[in-house]
């Protein structure tokens, strides 16, 4: 495999905010902590070297459990250890793995927990996948494209998406080629989706030293417990959230996140609404409880677990029960946590490097021999269609397609047109002036019928180029965000482990992979 590296701004996909960060723009300093390399990493481990000893026994007690069942476990015992540290991503639970950048996310975790191994050996590194079991976006899970089908989950389903029942997915499994057994044994072995998730990620990824935690439960929640009071009672997050929003803003930035007065989720079977606060109650939406602050702190007290931070307190919720060092994200994650800054100095919580994930375009064998064919830059096939058309004919006609001289020309003489008109009568300027506009957009008319007649010329090259593009941006969307894993595991079992080869997780740039 051949890697080709293109500059995330050259691709036209990724925020402002972003791209700025990575270019460690001096007006964004302090909306994160460290920025990440592997030399600012010993700054992070300090921070996290005091790491609360009765939280690594708690993670290491849920993670026994959780793990029960399960082939060679990991060794959770080293967790206990002052010296290690995690390294996290995280996502929802799509099924069958969901798009393939969520593959890319896991392998770039895994291969920074390496990276640090290498330059600190006396500590260790854990890879974490944070499991967002507590998620109730039922849709946003429900369905992946193999093959150019796509494939839907149905039904009716409320409540956490992990504690769903992942053997509905049989009749999804049955349609697919080969009827994968790592999805079947998953899903259909498993009580839960939470579970079935670990299942194969083990599976996939176990051998490499992933964890998959998820972190619905009530002894995690515990060591949450602070939040969740302060969050009720004194509706803190949302107006920390506004101030570094406003000021991001004012730099000119789109931010993603939305603060709300209260960031909690109440979170029970086949349930999980928003927490409002009407006067001096406290309801639960579309639903007849309510509570007083005294009943609803006391609730959190006897049942942390009844509670589920939202986007703007998960972050603070995996901060403060992993004693963790980085967050590797995808680019409107990174966005979200910086955005969160404030909420994490409030609380007085190291805040985590902030990594983006590798990005990559897979390009197979045959896709290779047709970009070398057409003589293709790797960059423009992020263009779209019109633009990738005109580069193509600038680049390989031998005409010369612009009226570029002429349009000088027309210039100058109109400059000298305008000269002697107006020498006779100053009225006459409009007039001359109007001539000029209606002769240079013949011109361009012209300009674009000859751009057009060199496309019939190349038009089966281009007929080639256009269906190599859809191919590799299908529905015209980033092969990333579209494509599944076994569109490519399929038919290459050793695919991942290619991906562990051209991952380099501080390597900022967009990996176009070439099969040879």
């Amino acid at each position: 495999m051949t890697l080709h590296s293109v500059d995330l701004r050259t691709t036209g996909q990724f925020p402002a905010l972003l791209l700025d960060y990575l270019d460690k723009k001096p007006s964004l300093k302090e909306f994160y902590g460290t920025f990440p390399t592997l030399e600012n990493a010993g700054e992070t481990i300090l921070k996290k070297r005091n790491f609360d000893i009765e939280k690594r026994k708690t993670l290491v007690d849920v993670l026994t459990k959780q793990y029960q069942g399960l082939p060679y476990l990991p060794d959770f015992s080293k967790l206990l250890d002052e010296n290690t540290f995690t390294v996290t991503t995280g996502h929802q639970l799509n099924i069958f793995t969901g798009p393939l950048y969520i593959i890319y996310k896991i392998v770039t975790t895994i291969k920074l927990a390496s990276a640090l191994k290498e330059a600190y050996p006396g500590n260790n590194f854990v890879p974490v996948y944070w499991m967002a079991t507590e998620d109730h976006d039922f849709e946003e899970i429900a369905s992946f494209h193999l093959f150019g089908q796509t494939h839907k989950w149905t039904g009716e389903h409320k409540g956490a998406v992990g504690r769903l029942n992942p053997k509905e997915l049989e009749s999804i499994i049955k349609q697919l080629p080969d009827k994968p057994l790592l999805f079947a044994k998953a899903y259909l072995e498993n009580d839960t989706l939470a579970d079935a998730v670990r299942c194969y990620m083990h599976e996939l990824f176990g051998q490499h030293g992933l964890i998959c935690l998820d972190a619905d439960h009530t002894e995690l929640k515990r060591h949450f417990l602070p939040v969740i009071r302060q969050e009720l009672s004194g509706l803190i997050s949302e107006k920390l959230v506004t101030e570094t929003t406003s000021k991001l803003n004012a730099l000119g930035y789109h931010t993603p996140l939305h603060a709300r007065e209260i960031n909690l989720f109440y979170l029970d079977n086949n349930l999980r609404e928003r927490i409002t606060k009407e006067g001096d109650t406290y309801r639960v939406l579309n639903t007849e409880l309510s509570f007083s602050e005294t009943e609803i702190l006391d609730l959190a007290e006897n049942k942390p677990d009844l509670f589920s931070p939202n986007v703007v307190l998960r972050p603070l919720y995996e901060e403060i029960i992993l004693p963790n060092l980085a967050y590797i994200g995808g680019p409107s994650e990174i966005p979200y946590w910086m955005q969160l800054k404030g909420v994490f100095d409030h609380f007085e919580v190291p805040f985590p490097m902030l990594i983006p994930r590798n990005f990559a375009l897979y390009v197979n064998s045959q896709q290779s021999k047709k970009a070398q064919k057409l003589k293709i830059n790797y960059k423009d096939l992020f263009l779209d269609e019109v633009a990738l058309r005109r580069i193509f004919i600038e680049k390989n006609s031998t005409h010369t397609l612009d009226l570029n001289d002429q349009k000088a020309a027309f210039h100058n003489i109109f400059d000298e047109i305008l000269d002697k008109a107006t020498a006779v009568d100053q009225t006459m300027l409009g007039a001359v002036k109007a001539e000029q506009t209606r002769l240079l957009n013949s011109l361009q008319h012209l300009e674009k019928r000859i751009l057009r007649a060199e496309e019939r010329n190349h038009e089966s090259e281009i007929h080639q180029l256009i269906g190599l593009k859809s191919k590799l941006f299908p529905n015209g969307i980033a092969q990333e965000r579209y494509d599944n894993l076994l569109n490519f595991y399929t038919n290459d079992s050793s695919f991942i482990q290619k991906l562990f080869k051209a991952f380099d997780p501080l390597d900022f740039r967009y990996n176009v992979l070439l099969e040879e």
